[in-house]
């Protein structure tokens, strides 16, 4: 905290992903509310984008993915470590099957797309997400295929194909400070189910470009994640809110907040500079 706080006192001028983190900046670091200025993180709209058709590509990607047409895909992207929590979502994945029985078992496709990260359990190997899908009966079933996909951590050109084939992107993360992976699922069109936390608040719009979920209590997901797997047509008026709710925070966007954040840090140094003349 002693050289965030010397960043702080420091800065003409802060840039926070959003207002929750500039609030901290005021709080916990002691920052002028007047310098601290709420400029969210941009995606790329033209890369992350629903794929041609009515059903925003899907079938497509879903074919280049190996995935089946009929699927129920529920997708977790980014780094395979205990803060992003992707044993909620398989926890979650397992107690969906306890209560949807054999139809989903034959169904429910769960792609974990990325790699170990961090020095943390991931890196001593604590944290094994092949055996807890092994242990939650989600791979290694007699007679049946595995519901867990892992998969390496994927292209940028690659990765869009990926949000179009889900039905949904699950961000059950303890911690993100905005949680680009969502808004990037949400403007390929594909909503998303996220937990309340961090920036994921102001990224994912609560029922109206997906859901988000307090805490991160396996049953409380299978509930959400659930309601949305039975309920097509909801999930149908989700998808073009997320690309709307994506379209909000374009690079465009993100460069001229910027570029104020400057041009307001660059008039409050030549005011200075006028005073001590």
């Amino acid at each position: 905290m002693i050289g965030e706080d010397q960043v702080v006192a420091a800065a003409d001028r802060l840039v926070a992903n959003t207002a929750e983190e500039a609030r901290e900046l005021v709080s916990l670091c002691g920052a002028d509310p007047e310098r601290v200025d709420v400029v969210p993180p941009g995606v790329d709209l033209r890369r992350f984008s629903p794929g041609p058709g009515p059903d925003g590509g899907r079938a497509a990607a879903r074919e280049a993915l190996g995935l089946p047409r009929d699927a129920v895909v529920l997708l977790f992207a980014g780094r395979v470590q205990p803060l992003k929590a992707p044993d909620v979502l398989l926890r979650a994945a397992a107690e969906l099957l306890r209560r949807g029985g054999p139809d989903l078992r034959h169904r429910l496709v769960v792609p974990v797309v990325g790699g170990l990260s961090g020095a943390g359990p991931a890196a001593r190997g604590e944290y094994d997400l092949a055996a807890l899908a092994h242990r939650l009966g989600l791979a290694g079933v007699p007679g049946v295929p595995d519901v867990v996909r892992f998969e390496p951590p994927a292209p940028r050109d690659l990765l869009p194909q990926w949000f179009r084939a889900a039905d949904l992107v699950a961000v059950p993360s303890h911690n993100e400070s905005f949680g680009l992976v969502a808004l990037e699922a949400q403007a390929c069109g594909t909503p998303v189910v996220a937990a309340r936390v961090g920036g994921l608040a102001t990224a994912v719009a609560d029922g109206t470009s997906g859901a988000l979920v307090d805490g991160h209590d396996p049953a409380r997901w299978a509930e959400v994640l659930g309601a949305l797997v039975d309920d097509p047509d909801r999930r149908a008026a989700l998808a073009p809110g997320a690309r709307r709710h994506a379209e909000r925070f374009g690079w465009a966007a993100s460069a001229e907040g910027v570029l104020r954040s400057y041009d307001a840090a660059r008039a409050s140094r030549a005011a200075r500079a006028g005073r001590t003349a």
